[in-house]
């Protein structure tokens, strides 16, 4: 069902509302607040990539207090083992039973703080809960929270006793972006502040309402134009000359999804060829993996869809209905 005036109107000023209370705590980076916001209301998780103090666990934090839901951190650390992130099953002598003593991951946002330092082994125990938002250990599933975000941080200076993320793993975020360092006017304010205790942020919406406003998406209208637009563009990630391995179909379902609560975030019921665009280089780049001799010449990712995204005409088309 097709959302209504009002409908898009109360979307639109909760989400910009919802920025702004994490605007309080994150200064100067309302794009990156917005894609984040916007990816967890599409039902997707976020990789960080950014040096440490930027604010990625501020981040975190201040997502969890602005919709009343609760937050873990996950340090990722070489002894790590899966366990430690899913929880165990204990064997109580008093009860004579097996209890589940349930891990971090059992929360709305779980922060996993350098990801790629910790083994393949333990990496792989968010891949499943990522996918389907639930956890196996022992034979038994368990649910974990709803809504469910994962925000993981690496760190692209230091490598060493690291372990590269594998394609399966990074296939499953639906954005890779930075927060970075904010501007001189930002940390100005920062500066200005240092000295203040800050309390917690108050808190705009609760889960369910948040849980509302992802199934509102379910109602913006994409033009079949868009659609194989977004086609296109994935099919050219898949052609171009220094690419090994393209977008994935899940990849160009985050865009999609992605594209259509961006649309409606910003006061729109449709999903324009600008959404697309907008949104390509997060979702789309971390996907690509490129040929050893296209890396050794300099290409990037990002780069490679910079360059189909000028190749790839758009639709002339806004995409309403």
């Amino acid at each position: 069902m097709a959302l209504t005036p009002e409908q898009n109107t109360w979307f639109a000023d909760t989400f910009a509302r919802l920025a702004d209370n994490v605007e309080h705590a994150i200064l100067g980076k309302r794009h990156v607040v917005e894609l984040v916001f916007a990816t967890m209301l599409s039902g997707g998780h976020v990789l960080l990539e950014d040096v440490p103090g930027t604010g990625k666990t501020a981040l975190a934090r201040a997502l969890g207090q602005t919709i009343h839901g609760t937050t873990t951190r996950i340090q990722f650390t070489p002894d790590l083992l899966p366990g430690d992130v899913t929880g165990i099953t204990v064997y109580d002598q008093r009860k004579g039973e097996f209890e589940f003593h349930a891990g971090p991951v059992f929360s709305n946002i779980v922060l996993a703080d350098e990801i790629n330092r910790a083994s393949p082994k333990t990496q792989s125990a968010l891949l499943e809960v990522m996918e389907e938002g639930r956890v196996t250990v022992d034979g038994v599933t368990r649910k974990v929270g709803s809504p469910f975000t994962v925000l993981a941080t690496q760190n692209p200076v230091e490598q060493a006793g690291t372990y590269r993320l594998p394609e399966a793993q990074l296939d499953r975020f639906m954005i890779k972006t930075t927060i970075g360092y904010p501007d001189d006017a930002s940390t100005l304010r920062i500066l200005q502040g240092a000295l203040h205790h800050h309390g917690e942020l108050s808190g705009i919406i609760d889960t369910t309402a948040l849980l509302t406003m992802s199934e509102m998406v379910e109602g913006v209208f994409i033009s079949p134009l868009v659609l194989d637009y977004i086609m296109r563009l994935v099919s050219a990630t898949r052609r171009a000359e220094d690419v090994r391995l393209g977008v994935s179909v899940r990849g160009a379902l985050a865009l999609t999804r992605l594209s259509a609560t961006w649309s409606v975030a910003h006061g729109r019921g449709y999903v324009t060829p600008d959404d697309v665009r907008d949104l390509a280089l997060p979702v789309l780049a971390h996907r690509l993996v490129l040929k050893p001799d296209a890396e050794f010449d300099g290409a990037t990712p990002e780069s490679v869809i910079s360059q189909i995204l000028l190749d790839v005409p758009a639709p002339s088309e806004n995409g309403a209905a």
